[in-house]
């Protein structure tokens, strides 16, 4: 593990570090916040999927996490989308390669030697993280927006064991349905669609659901909205009859801003999972 960069922030610090990655065959980049209190004991660990086109430096710099998570002492950490560098495949589009790995194993060419984010974010960094750092691998949470809300809840409800709670920001609620997932799934995994469900929380929903609760915010003026289908999502929330909380925030589109204004609420919920 290579160290990039280090600055003190609310009494932590904001880390940005590189790695050999076993899974996706190549050197990954993420960020971590560890608030004070690690310098003493491991602490809780909240993880933020990022969505298209993003890095590990989106959110890390726009969303505002860190001053919440130093306030209650949990780390943050922020994975990159996809696999990168030089013999990894990409495509001209911005949803599909480089940048939008959509959280599965590929298994189809020419994607399959490198796009692994699912084991990426399931297994080496989890490791990692608990092998180097001063982070409470029995106390962990999960977020995301748009794609990376996708990973978060089919991650969670994948991994009930692991995660005590899950919160989306505009989650892609039910990709085997839309244009953003349907490209996606088929490119990476196939056309057997039998292939898809574990990756479509609507469906997962409504097969497993979640042991835990679960928080997801999408702006009624989001520009994707059509795309995200939050309408299906709720619907298999409320058949499972799910412990959830789905909010439609008024006059709110996709953007960051739409994130850093509703992070605060994020962060204190998952806290409280945290320290049940």
């Amino acid at each position: 593990m290579k160290t990039v960069s280090e600055n003190r922030a609310f009494g932590g610090v904001q880390g940005v570090y590189s790695h050999a990655s076993d899974s996706c065959a190549c050197e990954m980049t993420f960020g971590l916040f560890l608030p004070e209190e690690a310098q003493t004991a491991p602490v809780p660990l909240l993880w933020y999927l990022s969505g298209l086109t993003c890095t590990h430096e989106n959110a890390m710099t726009k969303a505002g996490a860190q001053g919440w998570a130093a306030e209650h002492g949990i780390a943050l950490v922020f994975p990159d989308t996809s696999p990168r560098g030089e013999g990894v495949s990409d495509d001209e589009a911005y949803d599909l390669g480089q940048g939008a790995g959509f959280y599965v194993n590929a298994t189809e060419t020419p994607w399959a030697p490198h796009f692994r984010m699912w084991d990426y974010v399931s297994k080496d960094l989890t490791d990692l993280l608990g092998a180097e750092f001063a982070v409470d691998l029995d106390r962990q949470a999960i977020t995301g927006h748009s794609m990376g809300g996708h990973g978060a809840l089919t991650l969670a409800m994948a991994h009930p064991e692991r995660f005590r709670s899950v919160s989306a920001f505009a989650p892609i609620a039910n990709p085997t349905a839309s244009d953003w997932g349907r490209k996606q799934l088929s490119a990476y995994l196939g056309a057997d669609e039998a292939k898809w469900i574990r990756h479509d929380s609507t469906l997962m929903m409504q097969e497993t659901g979640f042991d835990g609760p679960i928080l997801i915010d999408t702006g009624t003026s989001d520009q994707f909205i059509d795309l995200l289908r939050p309408e299906a999502l709720a619907a298999a929330i409320a058949k499972k009859r799910q412990q959830a909380v789905m909010r439609m925030q008024p006059g709110y589109d996709h953007s960051y801003f739409f994130v850093s204004s509703f992070m605060e609420e994020h962060v204190a919920f998952h806290v409280d999972a945290l320290y049940a």
